[in-house]
């Protein structure tokens, strides 16, 4: 028996060092990968510069203020570049993140008048995708693409009924009348919920501002504009929401004359991708139960 028991032993710890092996060996090969795939171009050769804005837009997501604005800025600086794509595959996410990319794609634009920056829209660019689209001289959409959702939200979980079931009571103190605004553990406080309703209210005012400062004469203003409906692409040329039907691909070869493409795009590697990933949804699960304003 103790023989038999020996086997086992050693057959886990085999297993063990074979599933360590292979691991090393993926990170290895999606380092290796990475490497691979340096883009060449031709010396002096003009090109369009891509940069990718994908999934939810925060501050420790990829789609991060930081990311983007890395790779916007290294877009404009490079002497080759005709003209910049930004390509939004996003539903939306922090307003804060969304308006300081905005912010930096007019200052770009002011600064480098002659290279244009456009926004080309893959399946859906809502809410804060839609509040960074603004800021482009022009927006190209697909017929099906989803654009719009031009508003603000701040969702939550209440477990009051709950902890009264379990028999838990909630023990809150506070210096600072407010200081528990829109805590999740205890009943929602009237005066609490118009405050926040009042600051949803100015957030939503300056997405609309931003909105009508960036799409100007364009926008066909309807009582549905800023309601947070979403529309199709064919419906947002309508409403001058967007500007046309485009692709990456026609944008850079029929409106920059520049069919070689380059990306710019902020990439992570392998090991630091899985390890932020890894990170980031720990931290995601902990902040689900809190409060968050988002442009979604």
């Amino acid at each position: 028996m103790e023989a038999l028991a020996e086997q086992r032993r050693g057959r886990r710890w085999g297993i063990f060092f074979k599933l360590l092996g292979f691991g090393y060996l993926v990170v290895i090969l999606g380092l290796a990968l990475e490497w691979g795939q340096t883009e060449k171009f031709a010396d002096g050769a003009k090109f369009t510069a891509l940069v990718d804005l994908n999934g939810v837009i925060k501050a420790k997501g990829d789609a991060n203020a930081e990311n983007i604005i890395t790779a916007l800025q290294a877009a404009f600086d490079d002497k080759h570049t005709v003209g910049v794509i930004l390509r939004i595959n996003s539903p939306g996410g922090s307003p804060v993140q969304s308006g300081i990319i905005n912010d930096e794609m007019r200052r770009l634009r002011a600064a480098h008048p002659e290279i244009p920056l456009h926004v080309v829209v893959e399946d859906v660019c809502a809410s804060g995708g839609y509040y960074v689209a603004a800021a482009a001289d022009k927006i190209f959409v697909d017929k099906a693409s989803i654009v719009g959702s031009i508003g603000v939200l701040m969702d939550g979980f209440g477990f009051t009924g709950t902890m009264e079931k379990l028999g838990v009571e909630r023990r809150l103190l506070t210096a600072g009348e407010s200081k528990g605004f829109l805590d999740p553990f205890s009943p929602q406080n009237e005066s609490h919920k118009d405050h926040a309703k009042q600051m949803l209210g100015e957030i939503h005012q300056q997405f609309i501002d931003v909105v009508r400062k960036g799409r100007g004469k364009r926008l066909k203003e309807t009582p549905e504009m800023f309601s947070g409906l979403m529309w199709s692409g064919a419906k947002s040329i309508e409403l001058g929401l967007a500007d046309g039907y485009g692709t990456v691909d026609s944008v850079a070869r029929d409106v920059f004359k520049a069919s070689e493409i380059r990306d710019f795009s902020v990439k992570q590697n392998f090991a630091e991708k899985f390890a932020k990933q890894f990170g980031a949804d720990m931290a995601e699960g902990m902040a689900n139960v809190m409060t968050r304003v988002t442009l979604r």
